[in-house]
């Protein structure tokens, strides 16, 4: 009987949405923007995709991704601290998408970054709805903080910087998980900057924010789309819903005979996870927040070494240069204090620590010694 209550009182606090269905999903658009998104599992219209390829300046393109991990994400923050090429694309999931603008810019806007995620001003996004509303409205946390961090960090002189080495043919690229249609959503966030739409600064950071919304955490973001004469909105949530990292799409990777990347280029992927990929031992408390916190981190670790082992087979057939790096130290954290400002520091240290003694980038996926069993590498 409570089961049912909070059920139904819980239908009766979510606003009501414009009814939309799966055909007008499938064709759905964000009008007066053009091509600046794909759906991941597609392999429909490669050729037309290729225009999202960078625009190679030399031999070599270089592809960071960033992870999706939370505070963990001040492990990449850490690591891109020091020297680093520049690079031609960059891709961010969930915390990865709140990294992803800045390390595309490059190495002038380091300093926001590390004040990001080690100032402790991480913790003003810890703002709890109080019950009922927290657990039968949208989320347990309040939306604000988070939107006000984005609208202070991302403002117009960013998207312009972004617009302009989009031009350059460099591509800035998130995902976020369309929770009406069940599908990972790759967005071109440097065609969006370009595309000289006054709104476009409200869609490019409506994206980013959807992308680090941990479902039940945050609420969902709700984005315009149309489909022919029909407008609705779609909603959009945390990346790492559908995939940890944006690699190479998965459409693509299982249709592989019809993609063909530029010859005489040569992909150097360069895979930061903002977690850590070997098991973790803590004893667990025997209480239902605990139990499905726990289990929800081994379905993170699962899902992100699949998705490892899934991309490194495939640069493997294709010539693709393949580096990672992972958080390999068990640092203390609690799931009760998300944004916890000495881990945060810890796991930037860490990351800061290991790009300096060039024990950063290992050559393949491993999930148990990462801290013996690899060769590693540096930035090359």
């Amino acid at each position: 009987m409570a089961i049912f209550m909070l059920a139904f009182l819980a239908g009766c606090m979510a606003p009501d949405r414009i009814p939309y269905g799966p055909k007008a999903a499938a064709s759905a658009g964000i009008h007066g923007f053009g091509d600046i998104r794909i759906y991941a599992d597609t392999s429909r219209n490669l050729p037309e995709t290729r225009a999202w390829f960078p625009v190679p300046r030399h031999k070599e393109v270089n592809y960071l991704v960033l992870s999706g991990g939370g505070a963990g994400g001040a492990f990449s923050v850490g690591a891109l601290k020091g020297q680093r090429p520049e690079f031609d694309i960059v891709s961010g999931v969930s915390t990865g998408a709140l990294i992803a603008p800045y390390a595309f810019l490059g190495s002038a806007y380091d300093n926001i970054l590390v004040d990001l995620y080690t100032s402790g001003v991480a913790k003003k996004l810890v703002d709890a709805d109080f019950l009922p509303q927290g657990l039968l409205g949208a989320s347990l946390l309040k939306q604000k903080p988070l939107r006000t961090m984005v609208e202070r960090y991302l403002t117009r002189d960013v998207l312009a910087k972004i617009a302009t080495e989009h031009r350059k043919g460099r591509r800035l690229l998130v995902l976020t998980s369309n929770l009406d249609s069940q599908r990972a959503v790759i967005w071109n966030m440097g065609a969006i900057a370009d595309s000289g739409r006054p709104d476009a600064l409200q869609l490019f950071r409506d994206i980013i924010i959807a992308s680090a919304s941990i479902p039940g955490l945050y609420p969902a973001v709700l984005i315009k789309a149309n489909s022919g004469d029909q407008s609705f909105e779609e909603m959009h949530s945390d990346g790492g819903s559908a995939s940890q990292i944006l690699t190479i799409p998965e459409g693509w990777m299982a249709n592989s005979d019809k993609v063909e990347w530029p010859k005489g280029v040569k992909l150097n992927m360069y895979i930061i996870i903002n977690n850590a990929l070997m098991p973790e031992f803590s004893t667990t408390t025997n209480n239902t927040f605990t139990v499905v916190a726990r289990a929800n981190s081994s379905l993170i670790k699962a899902q992100t070494r699949s998705a490892l082992v899934a991309t490194y087979v495939y640069a493997q057939k294709n010539g693709i240069r393949f580096r990672v790096a992972s958080i390999d130290t068990q640092v203390a954290y609690s799931m009760t204090d998300p944004f916890n400002t000495n881990y945060m520091r810890a796991v930037y240290s860490l990351g800061y620590a290991e790009m300096e003694n060039g024990s950063l980038w290992k050559d393949r996926p491993s999930f148990a010694d990462t801290l013996t069993a690899l060769q590693t590498t540096q930035w090359r």
